[in-house]
Formats: C-alpha cells, sequence, structure tokens
C-alpha cells in the first residue's frame, strides 16, 4: 500500500506520493506529482530539487509541484521506485507549495 512520501513509478513515469495510505485504500486513488530530471527545473519555485543522481553525473531529480495528479494505482501497475521515499524536509517542501498552489497556505 504506497503512502505519503513514496516515490512510485506509474505508467513508466516517476510520481512523488502525496496522499495517505489510508485515502488510497479507501477510494483506490493516489495523489502526488509528477517527476522529472528535466535541467532547466534547476531553481524553479515550482519545483522540488531532490538532489544529484548517482549514476549520472550533472543530472539531478525534481518533483513538479505544479503538476498535481491523481491515478488508480492498482490499474496503472503503480510499483515502487528505487528512490524509495522522499526525505521528510523534502516532503515538506512539496506539500508546502502544493498548499501555496491550492491556495491553502498563505
Amino acid at each position: 500500500m504506497p503512502d505519503r512520501g513514496d516515490v512510485l513509478w506509474i505508467d513508466h513515469n516517476p510520481f512523488a506520493m502525496l496522499s495517505t495510505a489510508s485515502f488510497h485504500s479507501t477510494v483506490g486513488l493516489v495523489v502526488g506529482c509528477a517527476m522529472t530530471t528535466a535541467p532547466h527545473n534547476r531553481g524553479s519555485t515550482l519545483a522540488v530539487d531532490l538532489g544529484p543522481i548517482p549514476d549520472r553525473p550533472g543530472s539531478h531529480r525534481y518533483v513538479l509541484c505544479q503538476q498535481l495528479k491523481s491515478f488508480d494505482w492498482r490499474a496503472r501497475g503503480a510499483r515502487p521506485h528505487p528512490i524509495g521515499r522522499l526525505h521528510d524536509s523534502q516532503l515538506e517542501e512539496v506539500m508546502t507549495i502544493v498548499g501555496q498552489i491550492l491556495g491553502l497556505v498563505v
């Protein structure tokens, strides 16, 4: 059962989880943000830099906070990503930015 902070592969695209396991088990959906390695996201106020990719010098992973999505995680064959989970500080940063986008945080 995926939980908040987990990183999943869904349809071969990584996805950072924002919703909780209790939501997933009840509703059957996951809510999260798309992830990318596109370098133009460096310094963006809408992207959280997860740091360098060990086997790709100069490359970083980013959570795209403006790309909030929901998926049926079972139907899409979601599976764990090698990253595993976001660090607490990274998840907090993502949640703050998403909250600002949605007007939940001033």
